[in-house]
């Protein structure tokens, strides 16, 4: 469930109900994030040192060593940022793991779409220049250059844009593109998505739809010169 590790963000989970894990972990691992599960907090100190994972997510029921402890062990030794998946009744352990060091607080049973944000932003890729043809984009600096010239994009477009390049020559689908730009899983128009796209295009210079392409009745494909056109 890991390999390729140095190429998509890795999570760590240390929840002690695997269907909980099973079932996050089946939804992220189709959005290109490898994930692990420990069902205690002794196991999920041991493999947070070994897998070196870009995000933990811990639940506030986690036995053996209790999720504030497990929290302030981490933060010790990595700056890996901790999630902390509450429920009811779990106010105090997210006040007290909150200022242990975690970075925030998420739903338990986990949601993919509000835990992507996380994941993406602390994954290898979100440091990286992205360049793709004549078209680079820098998450850090938050700039985007065409041909050498700076193109300043309003944020979902940016956003919009960096998902395609991670994606480059793969056809995204626009529920995928809801997830990890829009950062929802509720549907929303087809307009609404070639709306974006549009106006990217057209900051771009992509006149003839030959950098960002429409896969009809499936979603976009942002394409390298010289790669041939999706069927």
């Amino acid at each position: 469930m890991n390999g390729d590790t140095r190429t998509k963000p890795i999570l760590l989970i240390a929840d002690p109900d695997d269907t909980v894990v099973e079932d996050v972990a089946t939804a992220l691992e189709r959005e290109g994030v490898s994930v692990t599960g420990v069902p205690d907090g002794a196991q999920g100190l041991i493999q947070a040192g070994a897998l070196q994972p870009d995000v933990v997510l811990v639940s506030a029921t986690l036995p053996v060593i209790g999720a504030v402890d497990f929290v302030r062990a981490v933060r010790l030794s990595r700056t890996v940022p901790v999630l902390l998946g509450v429920g009811e009744g779990h106010a105090e352990q997210a006040v007290q793991a909150l200022a242990a060091g975690a970075v925030a607080c998420v739903a338990r049973p986990y949601r993919v779409p509000e835990l992507l944000p996380f994941i993406h932003a602390a994954s290898p890729d979100g440091h990286k220049v992205l360049v793709v043809g004549g078209v680079e984009l820098d998450a850090q600096a938050y700039q985007v250059r065409v041909e050498g010239r700076i193109v300043h994009l309003p944020l979902r477009e940016f956003e919009l844009l960096q998902y395609l390049m991670h994606n480059a020559n793969r056809t995204v689908t626009r529920e995928q593109i809801m997830r990890h730009v829009w950062h929802t899983g509720s549907s929303t128009s087809t307009n609404t998505i070639a709306v974006h796209v549009k106006r990217l295009r057209a900051r771009l210079g992509d006149d003839e739809d030959t950098l960002i392409q429409t896969v009809r009745g499936v979603g976009y494909r942002l394409v390298t010169p010289g790669t041939s056109s999706p069927v």
